[in-house]
């Protein structure tokens, strides 16, 4: 495919759009989130059901990493700070009890089977991750994001993704150097709090600072391109700093919340979001290789094994934290539920394991099932735990 043809291109985000609605429509449908039918949708649109449809297309790779991150942002405008801070302790709990719990069990099931070592290392590192965008968007479909269990499953997650960034860096360090830099991790540490103080403290001055500018400016669309405009600038920020873009952006959108424009940003950033978070969620979907679920095929039984236990380890590891979770009333399985999906960050760590020769190929497929199984099964338990 040429790049940066604007033909295929238009194609390609043609057959996105469509297929993110219309089995997001059948989801609904069916009583299942849109998010699992967007998904779905990828995972055909994989299959090669289109010749131009290219899963490795950049064009498309930027647009859906700026999709999260409109996600993101969209999920810290309907959130509120002063719950989030009351959550925090808990939050703190849970993202705790959902890294440690599930490292453990994945270090220990390879060193039980005899593959100790950096290769257990490495599994119980990808075990660790949450994907926050899926259960943000869950959450926000079914306009529960108000709900203190929302709050307490998004500060955790938010956490987990600040201590993703810290595990990342501690692992890519055993990977280039086969021991680990104490250093790079404590620095990692040192500048994600310090982001996350810096903005907690400067940003209301600059985001209300913002919304004086917009209230003198009469060019249309200024509301909404100021808004994504910051959402960018924290996004940046944040990564500038050692942690991840997805933090600033959340971030960037729980500061906007605080201002009187919350309601009229909120409205106008939805048909922004409509757009280019689905293309998220396709891409995720059409990544799922489905030859290695073939039961039949002999190679792939070994995998399907392994990949079954890690995903036993990866679900308890995750619900078991919502132990943590304190106080009447709360539902704490909507909490360790919300805990469940993986997303990139645990693709990645499996990939740097990869690329270092650390993880052998059936392993590596193993990993990648786990994250793909537990990203499909979170959105309709979430939904029925919270029903």
């Amino acid at each position: 495919m040429p790049e940066l043809d604007i033909v295929y291109f238009l194609a390609e985000l043609l057959a996105i759009l469509l297929s993110a609605k219309l089995f997001g429509e059948l989801a609904e449908r069916l009583g299942q989130p849109a998010v699992l039918g967007e998904l779905i949708g990828g995972v055909v649109l994989g299959t090669g059901v289109f010749t131009f449809f290219h899963l490795n297309d950049p064009a498309l790779a930027l647009m859906s990493e700026v999709g999260v991150i409109l996600l993101l942002f969209e999920t810290g405008i309907n959130s509120d700070l002063g719950r989030l801070l009351k959550a925090g302790p808990t939050a703190s709990a849970v993202a705790a009890v959902g890294v440690v719990v599930p490292f453990t069990l994945g270090w220990g099931l390879m060193t039980a089977l005899g593959r100790g070592g950096m290769e257990a290392v490495f599994v119980g590192a990808a075990l660790t991750a949450t994907s926050v965008g899926i259960t943000a968007r869950v959450l926000s479909d079914m306009g529960k994001l108000h709900l203190p269990e929302a709050q307490i499953v998004l500060g955790a997650a938010v956490i987990d993704d600040v201590l993703g960034i810290v595990i990342l860096s501690a692992v890519q360090g055993i990977a280039v150097s086969g021991s680990l830099q104490w250093t790079g991790v404590a620095r990692t540490i040192a500048l994600s709090a310090g982001f996350l103080a810096a903005a907690l403290w400067l940003g209301p001055h600059l985001s209300n600072a913002l919304v004086k500018v917009v209230h003198r400016m009469r060019v249309r669309g200024v509301l909404v391109g100021a808004a994504v405009c910051f959402a960018f600038a924290m996004a940046l920020a944040a990564h500038a700093l050692g942690t991840a873009m997805i933090v600033g952006a959340f971030t960037a959108g729980i500061l906007l919340a605080r201002t009187d424009k919350k309601e009229d940003i909120d409205e106008t950033i939805r048909p922004v979001v409509d757009v280019f978070a689905p293309v998220f969620f396709v891409m995720v979907g059409a990544k799922v290789d489905l030859d290695f679920f073939n039961p039949f095929d002999a190679g792939n039984r070994a995998s399907l094994a392994l990949a079954a236990l890690l995903i036993v380890a990866a679900v308890a590891g995750k619900v078991v934290s919502a132990l943590a979770v304190r106080g009447r009333g709360l539902n704490r399985w909507a909490v360790g539920v919300g805990m469940i999906p993986r997303g990139e960050v645990g693709l990645i760590f499996a990939q740097i394991g990869f690329t270092a020769g650390l993880l052998d190929p059936a392993l590596y497929a193993a990993v990648v099932a786990m994250v793909i199984v537990t990203t499909f099964v979170a959105p309709p338990l979430l939904k029925k735990s919270l029903a």
